[in-house]
Formats: structure tokens, sequence, C-alpha cells
């Protein structure tokens, strides 16, 4: 049975609904011992506005706290995980998820501490990824503890043409040229490369990919929930000790310091006179991808 969630809000905020009415986040047990967690916000390709994040970070603290959950499972509604990050005004009338001090770097310290938290929870939680997993989309699928992807899937950065990421995951673990190349640039990298270069666990055709997800989900779910925290533990604290962790919040800096530049003050500008989607589609237009793409494809 599916569940909405959540189903109250902070006081004086409006409900967290999407545009068909809906919970932006659905919870379900598809088996036993195992959650599923569905990014619910189709028509905007699941972007990660306040209320959605608030939902999915309130589900995966209620399945940490669940004794008959071993494994959680998040997947995106629609054809894409994530986009990333709300830029088209969805997050008016609504707090940030969770307080975090003021001031200058405030945002990207935010949303790191959001996705990192998830390595703190006891639950393993595996990020099921198709069509677009995109800035914060994978900076949010970086902080699940595997990730597993359609082969035509694409994992990018597209907002390094007009700012500096949050999360500076990219040369931990899709190696230092690659991501150089994807900084410079924002080009993404498919599902399949995605797994190659190990910032993926795996990757499957994408027809086959809730299926596979499932089937590692049960293999998890088999194991002893003591063993599995500890077991989770040990991966993490050995790349915190490598330093991951310090090396991602000592970028938050540079992401600030990009806030104050000439191209994101054009962007933003570009966005206050043309709206989101035309803004980002002149800022894809001279790589021909991303919002390019999509929008030659509903002309035709």
């Amino acid at each position: 049975m599916t569940r909405q969630f959540p189903t109250g809000t902070v006081s004086g905020e409006p409900p967290a609904l999407n545009a068909a009415g809906e919970p932006m986040v659905l919870v379900d047990d598809p088996e036993p011992l195992i959650r599923r967690i569905t990014l619910n916000r189709p028509e905007k390709r699941n972007a990660l506005c306040h209320p959605l994040r608030r939902a999915l970070l309130d589900a995966l603290v209620e399945a940490d706290q669940d004794p008959d959950v071993r494994v959680v499972i998040i997947r995106g509604a629609g054809h894409s995980f994530s986009a990333g990050y709300d830029l088209g005004g969805g997050n008016e009338g609504y707090d940030m998820p969770f307080y975090t001090p003021d001031g200058e770097g405030q945002w990207p310290r935010h949303v790191t501490e959001s996705w990192m938290s998830i390595w703190d929870l006891a639950t393993p939680v595996i990020a099921q990824v198709h069509g677009y997993c995109l800035a914060g989309g994978s900076e949010l699928a970086t902080g699940c503890d595997l990730v597993y992807m359609a082969e035509d899937a694409k994992m990018g950065y597209p907002a390094t043409r007009f700012g500096v990421p949050d999360m500076h995951f990219h040369p931990w673990l899709v190696g230092m040229r690659k991501a150089m190349e994807m900084m410079l640039t924002g080009d993404s990298i498919s599902g399949a490369e995605a797994a190659d270069r190990g910032w993926a666990t795996d990757c499957w055709p994408a027809e086959e990919l809730e299926e596979r997800v499932m089937e590692k989900a049960r293999r998890i779910a088999g194991i002893h929930p003591q063993l599995l925290q500890l077991n989770k533990r040990i991966v993490h604290r050995q790349m915190e000790h490598m330093g991951l962790r310090t090396g991602i919040r000592a970028g938050i800096e540079l992401c600030a310091l990009g806030m104050h530049t000439d191209a994101m003050a054009a962007f933003v500008d570009a966005i206050k006179e043309k709206g989101v989607a035309e803004a980002l589609k002149e800022r894809d237009k001279p790589f021909g991808d991303y919002r390019l793409v999509e929008s030659q494809a509903q002309e035709g």
C-alpha cells in the first residue's frame, strides 16, 4: 500500500502538493523489510524544492526508526530521478527543512548537511536513478549508500555553466580528469559511464532497473540490521578518514564565492526577464543538450 508522506506541514505553510494535487513524496513497502520513497513531482522533473526535501528527509528518518525496515530505495516519478534544485519559485511560502546558521555559504552548507546526513543513518539507502540526475539530484544520489542507474540515465552538473556546485564529490567518485571535464563544461555522463567510473554501483537497461534494484534490496534485507549498520559505517568511516567529507565541506566557500560572479548575476537577470525555462534553454543552447534537447523533441 502506498502512503502519502507527510500529511502534515509546518505551521503556517501550505500543503506540500505537486501540480496534480498529490503529495510530493510517496512512501510504500513493496516487500517485507524494504521501504521505498518516491519523489513525486514529475511535472517539474522532481525538482528539489523545500517542501519536497523536508518530506524526503522526514521519510528517511521515519524509515531509520522502523525496526521492520532494513533497506530504503529512493526513486523518482515520471521521466527523471531529479533534475536538481528548484529554480522556479517552488520554495515560496516554505522555510528550509531544518535550521542552518545564516551568513555567506548558508545554502551549500545546508544542502551538504542534508545529503551527508544519509551517511549517518543506520539503514542502507539505495538511489534508483533513471532519466536526469542533475545538480542537486546528483548530490542527493551521492549521499546514498548505493546508486543503481539505467544505462541511458544522465548524471551531470549543468549549473557549472552559470555557477559553482554545492557538493564537490566529482574528483572523489569519477576521477580527477573526468571531474575536471564535467566542471569545465557542465556535460553529463551516462549511467553506463557512471558505473564504469565508480560513481554508480551498477547499471542496467532502463526497463530492467526497478526489478534489478529490488533484487539487490532483497539481498541486503536478508542481513541482520545490526550488521548492516556497522558494515555501512565501515565503508563511510574509511572514506571520511581519506578526507571525502572534509573535502566536500571545504568546497562550500568556493560555492559561496561563485554566487558573486558576473555569470551568476547574468543568469539571475535572465530568469527575471525570461523565466527559468527560457534561461536554462539559453544556457544549454551552445552545448546542444539538456533543455535544448527536450525543447526540440517537444517541437518535433
